[in-house]
């Protein structure tokens, strides 16, 4: 692959009903070996392909820059994030265990930990590879089998993925990877021998999931979108606050569901916080994402850079002001002219009622909102339909645990943000879906539990 902006990557065909039905009867039939292999077996296993993905690091996260559009930079971070979560999780699978719990007289009763069976995961396109091992580490882990289907915006690292896990010697089928759109997701969420689904993307698309999983009383895991608050008090370090919001803001284009969009700043140090915000974003580095120094690639495709443009078109004319960025770049090199690219976006003068503060953009666009006390920004933090994420920057610990306890949100970071470590559970609260990733929490949404009850002596029957 190499890189091509504004034109056809690659193609490859949907998967239609037959093809869904081929993928999840081979995952069936590696699930009935792999479920029956000791934990430790499993562990080796998944220990192998996180040697893989980690010796071929720098090719996969090539693919992936080509795939998404990020820059090489951020891609091997997602491709070290990835190898590490196999390597949790295979940590993890040779010591799930269930309890023995005495009974009176002698009797007992245990609890086993088993498998759901075929697992379905449904990835989106600004991290591909990465969500693909998040999902694929716990249910391997479990002993589940999985089908994923990519976002057909970024259908290539998957497939890689998919490979390295055959080369490290999982059963064949037990991770198949499906190509497709809507259609392809509904097949798989319809189908009979799916015991699970785990879905990252959008609140709408995750709605109609779940209305498909009521049909067959499937549990689902949702990481849906999120327009999570920023908290910048006065006595923060203010070059730390300042990298916090770009790191909050503009990571692969700002197309990242737990974004602090909505950057709250306590009124005394408004005027410096922001002066330093621009600043910092203008020096942003733009352009071909393979190069070493590029910071920021481009967006993942034309309708969503238009998309974006609409939302900061709309702020403006609802009384923002648009501080630096927001139109489109052209690069340099002739061969980037095609590019999806555009200069990062700061918003001052924003209100709580602007669509901009209200809606997710999924794009380079921070807003910067005044406070004035505690009480008033943790209400208007949380006067919102997400729930995602949040994060706060202060010297005052007590001051910041008692803000985080306050936020409705279910990851939240305190003077750091968008760190995603593999032990940690990732997921949101209300619109921004349930379940979790990461962490030994996943364990739980991809496992069930088997009571057993031993009687040893005979039955007293009642009758």
């Amino acid at each position: 692959f190499k890189m091509c902006p504004g034109r056809v990557l690659c193609k490859l065909p949907c998967s239609g009903e037959k093809e869904v039905d081929l993928a999840v009867q081979s995952a069936k039939a590696a699930f009935k070996i792999w479920s029956q292999m000791s934990g430790m077996e499993r562990c080796r296993v998944m220990l192998e392909a996180a040697r893989i993905i980690r010796e071929q690091r720098e090719e996969i996260a090539t693919m992936e820059t080509i795939n998404n559009g990020k820059s090489i930079f951020e891609a091997r971070v997602d491709i070290d994030i990835s190898w590490q979560c196999l390597e949790y999780y295979a940590g993890l699978a040779g010591s799930l265990a269930g309890e023995h719990i005495q009974l009176p007289g002698g009797c007992f009763g245990y609890t086993r930990r088993e498998p759901l069976g075929v697992c379905v995961g449904i990835g989106a396109w600004n991290y591909p590879f990465q969500i693909a091992c998040w999902k694929a580490g716990p249910a391997l882990a479990c002993g589940n089998a999985m089908v994923f289907k990519p976002s057909p915006f970024t259908p290539i690292s998957v497939v890689r993925l998919a490979e390295i896990f055959t080369e490290a010697g999982v059963p064949k089928g037990l991770f198949n990877v499906v190509q497709g759109g809507a259609a392809t997701g509904q097949f798989l969420c319809h189908h009979p021998d799916v015991a699970k689904i785990s879905f990252t993307g959008s609140v709408p698309t995750g709605m109609k999931i779940m209305e498909m999983a009521a049909k067959g009383i499937k549990p689902v895991t949702l990481e849906l979108g999120g327009k999570s608050p920023l908290i910048i008090f006065s006595d923060c370090s203010l070059d730390n606050a300042v990298n916090g919001a770009l790191m909050a803001n503009f990571l692969t284009q700002g197309e990242v569901c737990c974004n602090g969009t909505r950057v709250f700043v306590e009124r005394k140090i408004l005027d410096t916080f922001t002066k330093e915000v621009v600043k910092r974003t203008q020096k942003i580095k733009i352009g071909d994402p393979l190069l070493e120094d590029t910071r920021m690639g481009a967006l993942i495709n034309r309708p969503h850079l238009n998309r974006v443009q609409g939302f900061i078109k709309q702020a403006k004319e609802q009384g923002a002001e648009v501080l630096c960025g927001g139109d489109l770049y052209v690069p340099d090199d002739p061969k980037l002219k095609n590019g999806y690219y555009m200069r990062p976006c700061v918003l001052g003068n924003c209100k709580d009622d602007m669509t901009c503060v209200k809606e997710e953009i999924f794009g380079p666009v921070m807003s910067i909102l005044p406070f004035d006390t505690e009480e008033e920004v943790l209400e208007r933090a949380n006067a919102t339909k997400y729930g995602l994420a949040g994060g706060v920057f202060t010297r005052d610990i007590q001051k910041a645990h008692r803000v985080v306890a306050a936020l409705k949100a279910g990851m939240c970071f305190i003077n750091n943000y968008n760190a995603s470590p593999v032990e940690l559970p990732f997921g949101g609260y209300k619109s921004s879906g349930f379940g979790r990733e990461n962490g030994r929490a996943a364990i739980e949404y991809y496992s069930q539990l088997k009571t057993v009850c031993v009687e040893m002596g005979d039955v007293e029957s009642v009758f």
